[in-house]
């Protein structure tokens, strides 16, 4: 199954160069419809641009903190002198929407041309 989401440019390249490997969501009812093996075509929020990624595996957690935890903050998308914060998520997703749905770590491959 091939789903549709749009990302910021920032995570957007950090998945095309291929250091980005987690892409952090919340578990609604949007990304329960993901399974391993589906594709995910990402666009750029700013460029438009379109990337595809394999979808490796979901893993699930009841808020940000415990996903940041099980992930070394490369995968996640940061920088080596960045600060991995698991409340930079809050800007996205309220705290009462993560208690409600839990989130969700999508382990993804790109998918070269």
């Amino acid at each position: 199954m091939k789903h549709e989401m749009k990302l910021n440019n920032n995570p957007f390249n950090s998945i095309k160069s291929g250091y980005k490997t987690i892409e952090m969501r919340l578990y609604d009812e949007k990304r329960r419809l993901i399974n391993d093996g589906d594709i995910i075509e990402f666009t750029n929020r700013e460029t438009n641009e379109k990337i595809g990624v394999s979808v490796i595996k979901l893993h699930l957690f009841n808020n940000f903190k415990e996903l940041y935890k099980q992930f070394d903050k490369i995968s996640l998308g940061y920088k080596d002198n960045d600060i991995a914060n698991p409340n930079d998520m809050n800007k996205y997703y309220s705290k009462e929407e993560q208690q409600r749905y839990g989130v969700v770590g999508i382990e993804v491959m790109l998918i070269k041309d």
